[in-house]
């Protein structure tokens, strides 16, 4: 690949291990700069006394990428938070006391059924000067005034850290705000809203709302008005889960995504309104430093996601380059973006959006040329619309594997949807971004908002018609993470030999293909070697499985039983571990499982005396006597699940304690597995 020939290519990858060596291997913070520090004393000394011979080149090389490696490892080191000793992390003893917190708003989030919700920076915590980012939960039975993001609160509560997923597969919640640095939520029981303090922030924010309020006011039904803020703000809190839901069945997500499409638009709409300023070195200069500023306004505008600040830092590469009247390399400009957003958040590595979105963009830049080879259309509007399906397969090429690791399903008809609704959207971008600029200072026109609420109301038609055809979504793909690496290999592999054929990379081919099947053979040997029983953690329902091979049996009520495809927790569960339902059981008092006699005793609290059981399973707040219980059973184990009443638990533990019995409430703990 020409793009590995690149130096930069190389200093870029060094510094991705950097940040991924970070996550894996724990190095001291003095390790990392003393070492840093040596491997650029040494790169200097070859620099100005090393020769031109082929060793030293290499041994330079060598160095040049274990420095990079370094910086990759002491960015990640200065960028966490969490190390700073006035963190409140660092400053709180006790995570289950009241503490009094000061507040600034910096960010909305979406809201839950029950709260409203803000990352918010601490100020001071218990009267002392303090530092971090956390997560505001209000109340919306709370009758507090519409608060701005540059409010300060002053919240009294106790601060409650951030959890592991309390059930196995399932999507890591706190490890995700941890790549965010925020490590902790508060619920406070008593509010106190202080002064507003203006920023830069803050006023794109609230500038944002004020948008957003003008547009309410508007002849747009919030169905339109919801998907208009996503496509030109890239606000998707309010839009509703069918909508969503839609959208993602007809491989049209990326829509709602701010990125390069939306960018792109913007950067031509600036450019063709100041050409009438003319092209002398000053004007051309001024024109350039309003197109760049209009960028990243835009950008603080949207919220500064990952794929946002990709999307405007290569543009922004872009307009220099034609400032400068010089041809800009594209892999160039994508890895000094990439380099460049990393180094001031290297966390945006791990964002599925970023990764997706580079991904996607590079195999575009890649793979696009190859399919446009195979035909090229004379006429226009056929070129057009080969360019629209040639595009679409590069990025889906790119961004497949992934995608199916993250979300385990696939739209096979996202060229169909870009087909219908990419020409559509032009228009969409171009009658939206007036009726946002007429919602800055007022109330969209009347004929502006039908206009812009017919096109959307068009375009959710056919996303609706192409989801609604389900045959075409592959749903629950189980897909490893051994699958995804092996997998992008083949497809690299592939695409070089058909870039340039020889028998050398046709023999790496099926060597890769060879080695693709040898870990999913691999995985199936290990998917039936595997016998397990899990007690899931659930708040209402009681969730039970037991596996033997890839066969798993659900135990439930008749709830979970008629609703099973859409619950969450087992379908996770069957995807990761490449299992399948095999029969559903309502819940019995009795299972066997490995020559273990399992017990479950319900609400009803009726169980036989002859029994003799190995573990314990209570459900549905029966109200017992367990010291009773113990004394009858003499159980190795006692589990306690979700559908318990915390009071029960609490007292069910003590007594357990007390009779020396292992007790396991999945409601603290989380999932059990036998």
């Amino acid at each position: 690949m020409k793009i590995l020939q690149f130096p930069l290519a190389r200093i870029t990858i060094g510094f991705l291990f950097g940040i991924l060596i970070f996550r894996i291997v724990n190095l001291s913070d003095w390790f990392v700069f003393i070492s840093l520090a040596l491997n650029v004393t040494v790169l200097l000394i070859c620099t100005f006394y090393g020769s031109r011979r082929n060793h030293h080149k290499i041994i330079f090389g060598v160095f040049v990428f274990l420095t990079s490696i370094l910086i990759g490892i002491s960015t990640v080191v200065i960028h966490k938070e969490n190390t700073n000793p006035n963190h409140y992390i660092n400053q709180v003893n006790d995570f289950e006391d009241i503490h009094e917190i000061d507040l600034l708003l910096c960010e909305k989030l979406k809201n839950t059924s029950k709260n409203i919700r803000f990352v918010s920076l601490v100020k001071f915590l218990d009267g002392k000067k303090s530092y971090g980012k956390l997560i505001l939960n209000i109340s919306k039975d709370d009758t507090i005034a519409n608060l701005k993001i540059g409010n300060r609160i002053c919240a009294i509560g106790t601060i409650y850290r951030n959890k592991a997923p309390s059930n196995p597969n399932l999507f890591n919640y706190g490890k995700y705000l941890e790549n965010q640095e925020i490590y902790a939520q508060v619920y406070p029981k008593q509010l106190i809203i202080g002064k507003y303090e203006p920023s830069i922030w803050a006023g794109f924010y609230n500038f944002r709302e004020t948008i957003i309020t003008n547009l309410k006011r508007s002849d747009i039904s919030k169905k339109e008005l919801n998907v208009l803020t996503a496509l030109i703000l890239g606000q998707q809190q309010d839009i509703s889960p069918d909508i969503l839901k839609d959208y993602q069945y007809a491989g049209a997500v990326h829509v709602l995504s701010v990125s390069g499409l939306h960018v792109g638009f913007i950067m031509f709409f600036i450019s063709f309104i100041l050409k009438p300023m003319g092209n002398s070195r000053k004007r051309s200069l001024l024109k350039l430093c309003i197109i760049i500023l209009s960028l990243w306004s835009f950008a603080v505008l949207t919220g500064l996601s990952a794929s946002i600040v990709r999307s405007v830092t290569m543009f922004s590469f872009l307009a220099i380059g034609l400032h400068l009247r010089r041809t800009v390399n594209i892999y160039h400009t994508l890895l000094v973006s990439m380099l460049l957003i990393l180094l001031f958040k290297p966390s945006f590595l791990f964002d599925v959006g970023f990764q997706l979105s580079y991904l996607a963009l590079f195999f575009i830049i890649w793979v696009q040329p190859v399919f446009s080879n195979i035909w090229t259309p004379k006429n226009k509007i056929l070129k057009y619309f080969w360019d629209i399906i040639t595009v679409s397969f590069a990025a889906q090429i790119g961004a497949m594997p992934l995608s199916i690791y993250y979300f385990h399903q696939f739209p096979v008809l996202f060229f169909v949807t870009n087909l219908l609704i990419l020409p559509l959207l032009g228009v969409i971008m171009a009658i939206g971004i007036t009726t946002i600029m007429f919602a800055v200072f007022t109330t969209v026109p009347f004929f502006l908002a039908q206009s812009i609420g017919f096109l959307i109301h068009y375009l959710n038609t056919i996303i609706h018609w192409v989801a609604s055809i389900e045959t075409f979504v592959i749903k629950n793909i189980s897909f490893s993470k051994e699958m995804l690496w092996s997998s992008y290999l083949v497809i690299i592999l592939i695409i070089l030999w058909i870039k340039k054929p020889n028998y050398h990379r046709l023999v790496l081919v099926f060597m890769s293909i060879i080695a693709l099947q040898c870990v999913f053979i691999l995985q199936k040997k290990e998917t039936f070697s595997k016998q397990e029983l899990i007690v899931f953690n659930s708040k209402k329902n009681t969730v039970i499985t037991k596996r033997k091979g890839n066969a798993v049996t659900l135990y439930g009520n008749d709830s979970i039983i008629a609703n099973i495809d859409n619950n969450l927790i087992v379908q996770s569960y069957l995807n990761a571990n490449f299992c399948q339902l095999s029969s559903k059981k309502t819940l019995q008092n009795l299972i066997y499982f490995e020559n273990k006699k399992i017990l479950i005793i319900d609400s009803s609290c009726i169980y036989g005396k002859d029994i003799i059981p190995d573990i314990l399973i209570i459900i549905q707040s029966p109200k017992l006597n367990m010291e009773r219980l113990i004394s009858i059973y003499k159980p190795k184990l006692i589990i306690v699940d979700g559908s318990n009443f915390k009071s029960y638990a609490r007292l069910w533990e003590a007594t357990c304690r007390k009779e020396k019995i292992p007790f396991h409430n999945t409601n603290e703990k989380g999932f059990y597995k036998i």
